[in-house]
């Protein structure tokens, strides 16, 4: 597909935040919701994200990237195509055919669990997470334990969005890299 030259390259940013929209009261009052559905419907903003993401994971070589169900297989997906490698999917219990090993996580009022299937990575695979957004950090966490659990190595975990007054790259055992951040 050519490029229409609508979509900033790496050597001119792309102001991602006009697209994300803002959702006050969703989905509780109180809650400010970053909406990137704005941004996935408008082509070449979708095409600055992924070009954008790309030159933030590519330098750490990354063998396979794994998205977190389900806003992470939207980023994790074009991003593999982008850099050629392959994608792995990170899904709630009982979503994937065959063994799965599987992780337990605390959530602020509950659990919750990740499953990855059994043979979706090899010892020493270097698999970046992606996500759509940094809170709280507590699925994103979860998801860096049981990619280590299988035996990947995490050399980055990464976001189109972090809410940085919640500190949740505090809670991350990878290193983290976010596109853009909201600090209020």
């Amino acid at each position: 597909m050519p490029d229409t030259g609508t979509a900033a390259t790496a050597a001119e940013p792309f102001d991602l935040k006009a697209h994300i929209r803002g959702v006050p009261d969703f989905p509780k009052p109180g809650i400010l919701f970053y909406d990137i559905c704005t941004l996935l419907r408008d082509g070449p903003a979708f095409r600055a994200a992924i070009r954008q993401l790309a030159d933030l994971v590519r330098p750490h070589a990354p063998t396979a990237l794994a998205g977190i169900e389900s806003r992470g297989f939207v980023l994790a997906a074009p991003l593999a195509l982008e850099l050629g490698i392959g994608f792995i999917l990170l899904r709630k219990p009982g979503k994937l055919p065959g063994a799965t090993i599987g992780y337990n996580y605390a959530l602020e009022y509950g659990t919750d669990r990740l499953e990855i299937q059994a043979d979706a990575v090899k010892r020493g695979d270097r698999v970046v997470l992606l996500d759509d957004l940094l809170a709280t950090g507590g699925t994103m966490a979860a998801g860096i334990h049981l990619l280590k659990e299988a035996g990947a190595e995490v050399p980055l975990a990464a976001a189109m969005i972090e809410l940085g007054f919640l500190g949740g790259r505090a809670r991350l055992d990878a290193p983290f890299a976010a596109l853009v951040s909201y600090d209020s």
